[in-house]
């Protein structure tokens, strides 16, 4: 089991279409590079622009970013395509035996670790701007 991949796809579609300004980035042309269902890549493109981290116009083919490269990071790519909700990462399982003495206190024993982890694993990723994925991608394939 993985974490969903619409954060991956999240920041792909943010690249391409930074990498691709001066085209035009229709969820047709996007879905080609991430080898995906355009409506898929138009509903996580709807969750980027309800986060206000591209704009799209209906009617209108392409998309472009709301916000300079610098101004976005993967944190809010993260917050925007609803990973996961909010303190939930990790998930504790229901219904532990009461009678048990694992069961009974199981949830009170692990949660403090996993609200740790998540806030770790928000804290990498908030300190890592779009614009450090776009320049590594422009770097490999020698561009810049």
């Amino acid at each position: 089991m993985s974490i969903s991949s619409r954060l991956s796809v999240g920041i792909h579609i943010l690249a391409l279409i930074e990498i691709n300004k001066d085209g035009v980035s229709s969820s047709q042309f996007l879905a080609g590079s991430v080898n995906a269902n355009p409506a898929m890549i138009r509903k996580i493109m709807g969750m980027l622009k309800k986060a206000g981290l591209i704009e799209v116009h209906p009617g209108i083919a392409g998309a472009k970013l709301a916000k300079e490269l610098s101004d976005i990071t993967m944190l809010d790519v993260y917050k925007a395509v609803n990973v996961v909700q909010d303190n939930e990462l990790f998930s504790l399982h229901e219904n532990p035996n009461p009678e048990c003495p694992v069961g009974r206190n199981i949830q009170n024993a692990i949660e403090p670790f996993f609200s740790a982890a998540q806030l770790a694993m928000e804290k990498v990723l908030e300190n890592v701007k779009l614009e450090n994925v776009v320049r590594d991608i422009l770097n490999k394939e020698n561009i810049i």
